[in-house]
């Protein structure tokens, strides 16, 4: 199907960015990011070319996972401001011409949630249901064999009702009993509370675990376990996520979503492709962009992300909307990953594919995962499984946005500590730099928001090896590109099979080819990239 530059809506052609809002910007000295901090940094975001932000939580919480435990979804955290704060950003992102995205964690709620605190005071309380409750087996045993995401059996005994909950994260975040009509219902009117001030989407909190199987069968044992993974993968959670049914509860919020203008929802789904596709609903009814992880989890190896990339192009229902992802909270940076000079290949990937693209903070100057000692770990994840080096701390330091102490985030002490190398990397000086990553990102966006191939058109793959990349970007009626990544770090060469594949380099990872005419024949060094203008 042809692609058309004029039927597109503002998350299709638009470029998300990822706030953690702890680590972002903080007003009031007490070392943490809040809503009035961002909102004195949306001038950056808006110079970068961003088009929508999204806000990891920022409800109150008793933060045993900072903000993912939610005991009030119609408030702010004081820790991030009030609801006057709020509003004020909306209207401030708005006034902009962007658009505010929150993270709705619909999966659990605290264990200090109202309807929790309800749910467990009695067994005959109207609220038990709205939560997992089960029995012990005749021998005292837990209900199942499900293990949490963070260490340990999933069910937490409660003396005073004699009663497991089920939480498929920490004890403190007991998982809702999405089968039950009524918290259907009141998660609705959470969606409708927060769309009525305004906001523009949400990003939906480890959408396929929703549903749970209702016989509560045991998971079975991961054949492929190795001792280095996080126990919970010893086993396969087949029974404990992506049930039939959640396809139900996606289409319920989607209906939501449909009763205001140009509103959207993106599913957090760590699932192979052919199940992570299905979250478009039956009719596109469901997610408009189940989050797409392939660039996270793949190595960094090109036949593999090129045929990644392929075959998702080729899954991806009639009317699916693509979207890719380099980095986010739960995993690590991606200059940690592959590398300073493959993260500049790795921007031009994220930016040049068709769909969507999410950026994280600071992967555009570059951040790395900053090494936290064992005594200042804070994340639960890195807590409950210490020897395996899981915590998630090191990516979510706070943003580097100049030399001055603390890099400019906080005028008092950090939440967490910050890269050593902050005077040297960091918003300012890299804006200056016309080789540094962000005037890279900032170059990269202005031409993807430009040019209608590269923002809207049709992915034509070209060529792949054990080092380069290739394919088109097209859009009847407008220039062509072709862009070309080597992710090797040895030279790397391309010979075209079509000799119409001329052209002059728009951008690359390296400003000194620039401007230069290129034919068919192509010599590249080791992490280079280019977009080429085609003729």
């Amino acid at each position: 199907m042809e692609a058309d530059a004029t039927k597109h809506l503002w998350w299709q052609e638009g470029i998300i960015y990822q706030i953690y809002p702890r680590s972002f910007q903080d007003s009031n000295g007490d070392g943490i990011g809040d809503l009035p901090g961002i909102l004195t940094r949306l001038d950056y975001l808006s110079e970068l070319g961003i088009t929508a932000i999204w806000l990891s939580p920022i409800f109150p919480s008793p933060m045993a996972d900072f903000g993912y435990d939610i005991s009030d979804y119609q408030g702010i955290s004081p820790l991030f401001g009030t609801l006057s704060d709020f509003d004020a950003l909306v209207a401030a992102v708005h006034g902009r011409g962007m658009k505010l995205m929150l993270d709705l964690v619909p999966n659990h709620t605290s264990d200090q949630h109202p309807w929790f605190l309800e749910s467990r005071s009695s067994r005959d309380n109207p609220k038990r249901d709205w939560y997992i409750w089960q029995d012990a087996l005749p021998d005292g045993a837990v209900p199942n064999n499900w293990l949490s995401m963070f260490g340990g059996n999933a069910w937490e005994w409660d003396e005073p009702t004699q009663q497991y909950y089920y939480h498929a994260f920490l004890k403190e975040q007991p998982d809702l009993n999405w089968r039950n009509p009524e918290v259907q219902e009141a998660m609705l009117n959470v969606m409708r509370f927060w769309l009525d001030r305004g906001v523009d989407g949400f990003r939906v909190d480890v959408m396929w675990h929703m549903i749970k199987d209702e016989m509560l069968r045991d998971n079975p044992v991961n054949p492929n376990y190795q001792p280095h993974m996080a126990t919970y993968e010893q086993l396969l959670p087949v029974y404990s996520t992506d049930q039939p049914d959640v396809h139900d509860v996606v289409m319920q919020m989607r209906h939501v979503l449909n009763s205001y203008p140009e509103r959207m929802m993106i599913g957090e789904i760590y699932l192979p492709l052919h199940q992570l596709v299905a979250y478009y609903g039956v009719d596109g009814k469901g997610a408009h962009l189940p989050f797409n992880f392939q660039l996270l989890t793949l190595p960094w190896e090109a036949r593999q992300i090129a045929a990644a990339v392929d075959q998702y192009e080729g899954v991806l229902p009639v009317d699916g909307w693509p979207n890719w992802v380099l980095g986010n909270h739960d995993q690590p940076r991606i200059t940690s990953r592959v590398g300073k000079e493959q993260a500049r290949v790795a921007a031009l990937l994220l930016l040049t594919l068709r769909g969507t693209p999410t950026i994280y903070y600071g992967d555009e100057i570059g951040m790395r995962d900053v090494p936290i000692p064992f005594e200042e770990v804070q994340d639960p994840q890195g807590l409950n499984m210490p020897d395996k080096n899981l915590s998630r701390d090191p990516s979510r330091t706070p943003m580097q946005w100049n030399k001055s102490p603390n890099a400019g985030f906080s005028e008092g002490k950090p939440w967490l500590r910050l890269a050593r190398d902050f005077a040297r990397e960091n918003v300012e000086r890299q804006k200056e730099d016309p080789y540094s990553m962000l005037t890279l990102y900032r170059r990269l966006i202005k031409l993807r928001q430009q040019e209608p191939s590269l923002r809207v058109g049709d992915y034509v793959p070209v060529y792949s090896d054990t080092q380069l990349i290739a394919y088109i970007r097209q859009l009847e009626g407008h220039p062509r590109f072709l862009i070309l990544l080597n992710l090797s770090h040895r030279p790397g060469y391309f010979k075209a099979k079509d000799s119409s594949l001329t052209g002059v380099v728009a951008i690359a990872t390296s400003p000194d080819w620039e401007g230069t005419p290129v034919n068919d024949t192509i010599s590249l060094s080791g992490d280079e990239g280019l977009v080429i203008r085609l003729t």
